[in-house]
């Protein structure tokens, strides 16, 4: 039988609309529905949700501060760290006012590789993010993945770069409904709800889902599908449209050259390059410095639209731990 430890962490996943990746929205929900029916957890499936990096310090590199923006996404991670090692909300939003308080930081970069997340939280970071960009420059960097709820987070941003096999997109929203009827059949378990208020039984898991349910559910992931989409519209603005959004780019995730293409992303460049470009154009001589020692790159035109090698890679990996050597 399952921990009632787990029994929060249920309720939080089931009761709130989320904006992931298909693939991560099978991990998640495969973790759920053996939990729900008091089945061991698959320790191989929850690890392909784990990200751990939730403990990196917020690096900084001159004057440009870089928030990381890694993994599934929610409010209050404590209720879902088991499952998904990600960043939450509260955390960024911590990061970003630090970053904006400081005078020395004139730039700020969101470092994202993220499958989306949570809808709880979501809409109010993004706010939080098109607000601070009225005072600095917020730059969404997409390397690897912005999808889903991290784009809704980038698209609150001053612009949107993306590495050449970067992934982006994935605009939409879902709920889930495990019915564990089966599973309780099988434990010998049947189970009655006495209860008051109508509706208050509407989508619960140990009945099969009715009409009234999926009406109720339908409603939630429209109204949160909504609000990501004007949100979209709102931050990206330069022509862009709800109808756009929903019949043109839709629900699917594309490539950084497709993405671009689409008005989705302002530029093809990497986490370094976009860097260097930044460091190398003030007349800040510790600026000028950091440009120097970051790993190489074209700094004078954008990357070739090719797959990602392992030196993009070991690039990446190298970038990471000067950030987080300086720590300025």
């Amino acid at each position: 039988m399952r921990s009632h430890t787990y029994d929060h962490v249920l309720g939080f996943a089931l009761e709130h609309p989320w904006s992931l990746t298909p693939p991560m929205m099978a991990v998640v929900a495969g973790i759920l529905a053996r939990r729900l029916a008091g089945v061991d957890s698959d320790a191989d499936l929850e690890r392909l949700a784990l990200v751990n990096r939730k403990s990196l310090p917020q690096p900084k590199v001159g004057s440009v501060g870089i928030i990381p923006v890694y993994g599934v996404l929610a409010p209050r991670m404590n209720l879902m760290t088991e499952m998904s090692g990600g960043t939450t909300y509260e955390k960024l939003g911590q990061q970003l006012n630090e970053a904006m308080s400081l005078p020395a930081i004139k730039t700020i970069i969101l470092d994202i590789d993220s499958p989306g997340g949570s809808v709880a939280g979501n809409a109010e970071f993004a706010a939080q993010i098109l607000k601070a960009r009225t005072e600095k420059p917020i730059i969404a960097v997409a390397q690897y993945t912005c999808a889903s709820a991290a784009y809704h987070l980038a698209s609150a941003a001053t612009s949107i770069y993306a590495a050449p096999s970067a992934l982006v997109g994935s605009i939409g929203t879902y709920m889930m409904h495990d019915d564990i009827t089966a599973a309780l059949d099988q434990m010998g378990v049947k189970r009655t709800f006495i209860s008051a208020g109508k509706g208050k039984l509407l989508g619960n898991p140990s009945v099969p889902l009715d009409d009234a349910g999926t009406a109720r559910l339908t409603a939630m992931v429209d109204d949160a599908y909504k609000q990501f989409v004007d949100n979209v519209v709102r931050g990206r603005g330069a022509g862009t449209t709800a109808a756009m959004v929903r019949t043109e780019w839709q629900a699917h995730l594309y490539s950084a050259a497709d993405a671009l293409a689409l008005g989705m992303i302002d530029k093809v460049v990497t986490l370094e390059d976009t860097l260097s470009r930044l460091l190398a154009a003030t007349p800040d001589t510790v600026d000028r410095e950091a440009a120097v020692d970051l790993p190489a790159g074209d700094t004078d035109q954008e990357l070739p639209l090719a797959a990602a090698t392992s030196q993009d890679h070991s690039s990446r990996a190298a970038l990471q731990r000067m950030v987080l050597e300086l720590d300025l």
